[in-house]
């Protein structure tokens, strides 16, 4: 234990560093590791929600979506370091915000749609409470969830290719066969496609070299690259039956002033029943519940992966293969959800790439404290995100994606009970441009499979009502025009 420790008795039992085998210095360091592995999300989820509109044409401000996450990221991490203990840090959840800015708010308004981002929060509380959560886990096969995450992967990876330009919508002429190719007419011609290009194989090179923030150093090496573009070739913005050679939503060059207030004006603004005026009943409820499958079976894989990348002398895994104190972890990360929701930036939740600051040492949630105050100073760089181009934002979309399919090789593709509804929750997911048609189609295949072949008892009574309101929520359109 060092010197610093020792002088705080306090600190150290609260946290156990010195139990844990830690150190003031390994948990500082441990959290700025942290904090610069996953940094890239207070510029990337206003990216993402900021270039959705609802269903009244509506868009989110940037800035105001990039102060909200670095805050809500921000307190989140600290709760999760006081009450959780456990060196595991919150944010904006790729996937989830996806779902939100894709599926969702084309429905609804945005505070429709947030309002049900808060619905699901409270309702993973109340599963954490009760224990129902781990039984709800159990309900879904190990299988399919991974088969989630590898879809949502390859969705993220195909709206990074999209939103760059690199794939491109084929023209709908007679005699065209494709619906997609890349570029125009199969060739980059285009000064932000190149910068992509380049951008994207810098931050591969990175991944490969396993170099710490890899994701926010592409981002950061990219927008300068873009910045000197623009400069020099005046692309100017992109835009409908404007400039199709144009950058995707921000011009990059460099603001007035990098620093500056923080707008925080989004918080709040969400309703609770909004949503179930606007898309009905059965379809909110659907959509509830995809966020909670996409968001809380997340986390209880991430705090164990976290916890055994301490090893087995980390004291981060107890006998039973779970974390000390999962209870208290499980319920900052619903209260997270909510609070994501609450400030209209999606749901929060926990993220692996915590496993970096494990790596360089951290042990407790003094490392989570760290990683929180930084993201709270971040509030300030909002102005910053404006320069931000999707080009070079959508080279983190494509490499999460990869990072997110790796899990492809734990199912049992020799399996076609569980093959064929993992490859329809896969595929689905990026060929219907939607998160809740491919977990839908992986859900109601997989029930029906087991029935066909007369093991319906193998599947979760919970499963069962699952696959039942998926029915409902693919034939809601068909109903709609019945009644």
């Amino acid at each position: 234990m060092s010197t610093t420790a020792r002088e705080l008795p306090f600190l150290d039992r609260y946290f156990e560093i010195s139990a844990r085998g830690s150190t003031l210095a390994r948990e500082l360091r441990g959290g700025l590791a942290t904090f610069f592995t996953m940094a890239y999300i207070v510029v990337l989820n206003p990216l993402i929600l900021g270039s959705a509109k609802d269903s009244t044409g509506a868009t989110l401000s940037i800035p105001q979506v990039a102060a909200a996450t670095a805050l809500v990221a921000g307190v989140m991490t600290v709760f999760m370091g006081v009450y959780g203990r456990f060196p595991l840090a919150l944010a904006a959840g790729l996937g989830v915000n996806v779902i939100v800015a894709k599926d969702i708010a084309s429905q609804m308004t945005w505070a429709d749609a947030m309002g049900l981002v808060v619905i699901e929060g409270i309702l993973i509380g109340i599963l954490v409470l009760t224990g129902l959560r781990t039984a709800i886990f159990h309900s879904v096969p190990g299988q399919l969830k991974i088969a989630i995450g590898v879809g949502i992967g390859l969705f993220l990876a195909l709206i990074g290719f999209v939103d760059s330009g690199f794939v491109m919508r084929v023209p709908d002429v007679a005699g065209t066969t494709v619906p997609v190719g890349m570029g125009f007419n199969g060739v980059i011609v285009t000064w932000p496609g190149m910068v992509f290009s380049i951008g994207l194989l810098a931050t591969i090179v990175m991944v490969a070299r396993k170099v710490r923030g890899a994701i926010l150093l592409g981002i950061v090496g990219t927008t300068i690259l873009a910045i000197i573009v623009e400069a020099i070739a005046n692309a100017g913005p992109s835009g409908p039956g404007g400039n199709p050679h144009g950058w995707g939503l921000n011009v990059p060059s460099w603001p007035d002033k990098a620093v500056g207030v923080p707008d925080l004006s989004l918080l709040g603004n969400f309703s609770l029943v909004g949503g179930f005026k606007a898309a009905g009943a059965a379809v909110s409820l659907v959509f509830i519940f995809v966020l909670m499958l996409s968001d809380f079976f997340d986390t209880m894989g991430t705090m164990v992966a976290v916890g055994e990348e301490a090893g087995p002398d980390g004291h981060l895994i107890g006998g039973d293969g779970m974390p000390p104190r999962t209870k208290e972890i499980l319920l900052v990360d619903s209260v997270a959800a909510a609070a994501g929701g609450a400030a209209s930036v999606s749901s929060n939740t926990s993220y692996i790439e915590s496993a970096a600051g494990v790596g360089e040492g951290a042990r407790t949630g003094l490392a989570s404290i760290v990683t929180g105050v930084l993201f709270l100073l971040a509030m300030f760089l909002s102005p910053l995100v404006t320069v931000v181009p999707f080009e070079a934002a959508a080279t983190a979309l494509v490499i999460v994606g990869f990072l997110m399919m790796t899990g492809v090789r734990q199912i049992d593709w020799t399996d076609y009970e569980i093959a064929i509804p993992a490859f329809l929750t896969i595929i689905l997911m990026p060929f219907t441009y939607s998160i809740t048609n491919g977990i839908g189609g992986g859900v109601i295949s997989f029930v029906l499979i087991k029935a066909a072949k007369g093991k319906a008892r193998d599947v979760h009574p919970l499963l069962w009502g699952v696959a039942a309101l998926f029915v409902l929520y693919f034939l809601r359109g068909v109903i709609t025009e019945w009644i």
